[in-house]
């Protein structure tokens, strides 16, 4: 089994590290090392969907994810349709604030009667803003977790906003997470 330690390294350096590796040759078994929870949950996400089946074991308060590659049944993948939406800001437009907010809650409100409903959602830079305590956006958020969407929010822009322990909904992802949702989506959607 291929060992790779990524202890003392941040997101999203762990998942690169570990994305470099399985590049490098046909890899059927993986243990990656890391020593924080961000780091073992962003890695476990990826490798599973690089087709790994993933434990992990704790050592010396570090966390050791063991990864084997899951054979394939030779059955046909259906090909699913995954929109993606991207919201960057507070507000829908340019102009009035005001109208900004009014549109956003309406683009949030809808999301969930497309077709096909929302696969990801992502929150970037003051967008992180819409899915913390006390945003008049969580319930039609929440509501979007009931059907299925993930809200992944970014965990950089939590910190710059010092928002990282007021999230409410979703969970905090990285930008390797983020760049690579958009090459899986198939349909990519920004108010």
């Amino acid at each position: 089994m291929k060992t790779i330690d990524c202890s003392g390294l941040s997101c999203p350096l762990p998942v690169i590290e570990t994305k470099k590796a399985l590049e490098e040759g046909h890899v059927d078994n993986l243990a990656v090392i890391v020593d924080n929870l961000t780091s073992r949950e962003n890695v476990m996400r990826f490798l599973q969907s690089q087709g790994f089946s993933v434990s992990v074991m704790e050592e010396n308060e570090k966390h050791r994810i063991e990864a084997t590659k899951v054979q394939s049944d030779g059955k046909a993948i259906k090909t699913e349709k995954k929109l993606l939406v991207l919201i960057d800001g507070e507000t829908v437009g340019r102009g009035s604030e005001e109208l900004g907010k009014i549109l956003m809650r309406s683009f949030i409100i809808t999301l969930k009667e497309l077709n096909p409903t929302p696969w990801r959602i992502i929150f970037m830079n003051s967008g992180v803003k819409l899915a913390v305590e006390d945003s008049p956006y969580l319930e039609p958020l929440n509501d979007l977790l009931t059907i299925g969407a993930e809200i992944l929010c970014c965990g950089t822009c939590l910190d710059y906003y010092k928002l990282k322990e007021k999230l409410k909904v979703g969970r905090i992802s990285n930008m390797f997470e983020i760049a690579s949702s958009f090459l899986e989506a198939t349909n990519v959607i920004k108010p």
